[in-house]
């Protein structure tokens, strides 16, 4: 499906690089940075260029090849592209399942768990994405019992409180490794720690890490991480993946399943599901190909560029923007401590300042950003950003604040 990296060694900037310099490197790949400030990557990626390249070669076997295609790379794309987000995620080859999205792949593990005896306590905290928590709320109906640990702050959850909470009744612990809101980063590994000890697993939702955070989930010893591509990995809606563990893989059977996971898929058994193994067996019907494709120009760009460089360069930029809006009179609720957040920084805005005009507003300056409630406006430089580019956002941002032209779209609804 073809590559960028050999263009990309052409120029392979290091860490002791200045900022621009570093990012400058890679901004050519991605369109959008031609005319936009592009610091919503939390949300939405910036499209590769080879996107494109990716989808005309779907188009091509499907025109070309029809039915052929199927044996073609098709149906075997889920567990195929699957083995490169695995290298992101320093697992095995054959341990990552691709899928549509994260409410599906919870809904697939929460459908391989017994909630019927005594071991039937679902932890997470209350600063999980919302769609997982719809989830196992829905687990309810078949036993499960949640609880729920509250952040004191709003930003953070104390890691002793999440720990006293994993005991030996707890089955599953389904927890962000990076808040949505905040940008606060859990101690995943120590959590996975505590729930081993009491025999208990842990679904890592890496959706806000991946990409820009390092994630090696044989160090983490985590049982299962899911996520997506939207985000820090540029590869688009419609590509989530699923790692489970060697030794717990094996033993994996969800109820929501399909024939793709069938050991002998094209024998069109009737009766029960009789799994594959690997990665196979988490699978259900006819994967979504074209997202699939498009999802690997993303990835091949992040393994390009290395994660822990990415997170260097991150990390540098994040905080300068940080001491930079601090100095201009704003709040910023996400964690000082660059090592306790991820990609993201939260900007807090006054109770009568109203968030999405604020986005409208720099919208309009060219700075896409986006607002959520409860957290304040979200900004997310990532490996193609600009230093400079930082700078310039907040002096826009403070020029808004002071001069109170965000209110010019106190009516615009738009959040991003």
């Amino acid at each position: 499906m073809g590559t960028d990296s050999a263009a990309a060694n052409t120029f392979r900037p290091t860490l002791a690089e200045d900022p621009d310099r570093f990012a400058s490197a890679w901004r050519d790949r991605f369109p959008i940075l031609e005319n936009t400030t592009y610091l919503v990557t939390h949300s939405l990626g910036a499209m590769p260029r080879a996107v494109a390249d990716k989808l005309a070669v779907f188009v091509d076997q499907w025109a070309t090849r029809g039915v052929r295609a199927w044996a073609e790379g098709w149906w075997d794309a889920p567990v195929r592209i699957g083995n490169m987000l695995a290298k992101i995620l320093h697992a095995p080859e054959g341990t990552v399942a691709m899928h549509q999205n994260v409410s599906v792949i919870q809904s697939i593990v929460a459908s391989a768990l017994d909630f019927s005896g005594p071991r039937r306590k679902v932890v997470y905290t209350d600063q999980n994405f919302p769609t997982n928590m719809y989830v196992w709320e829905g687990t309810k109906r078949y036993g499960a019992e949640i609880e729920v640990v509250k952040s004191r702050d709003g930003v953070g959850v104390e890691l002793e409180d999440l720990l006293n909470a994993i005991d030996e009744r707890t089955l599953i612990v389904p927890i962000s490794h990076v808040f949505f809101r905040s940008a606060f980063v859990q101690d995943a590994k120590a959590i996975c720690k505590r729930a081993r000890e009491v025999g208990a697993l842990v679904l890592l939702d890496t959706y806000q890490s991946v990409g820009t955070v390092p994630v090696d989930v044989i160090d983490l010893g985590v049982d299962m991480v899911c996520g997506g591509s939207v985000k820090w990995l540029c590869g688009g809606p419609g590509a989530a993946y699923l790692y489970v563990r060697p030794g717990l893989l094996e033993t994996f059977e969800p109820r929501i399943t399909g024939w793709a996971a069938h050991r002998a898929p094209f024998a069109f058994d009737l009766g029960p599901q009789k799994y594959a193994s690997g990665a196979w067996r988490l699978l259900q019907g006819s994967p979504a190909v074209p997202s699939l494709y498009a999802a690997t120009a993303g990835y091949e760009i992040v393994l390009d560029v290395g994660v822990e460089r990415i997170r260097a360069h991150s990390m540098r930029l994040t905080e300068t923007l940080r001491k930079d809006l601090l100095n201009r009179g704003f709040r910023i609720p996400s964690p000082s401590d660059p090592a306790r957040r991820g990609g993201m920084l939260t900007v807090g805005l006054a109770p009568s300042e109203h968030g999405p005009a604020f986005v409208a507003a720099l919208a309009q300056q060219g700075f896409l950003v986006d607002h959520r409630p409860e957290a304040g406006l979200r900004v997310s430089p990532h490996f193609y950003t600009r230093a400079s580019e930082l700078a310039e956002f907040a002096e826009c941002l403070a020029q808004l604040r002071s001069t109170g032209k965000w209110k010019d779209f106190a009516t615009d609804t738009r959040s991003y």
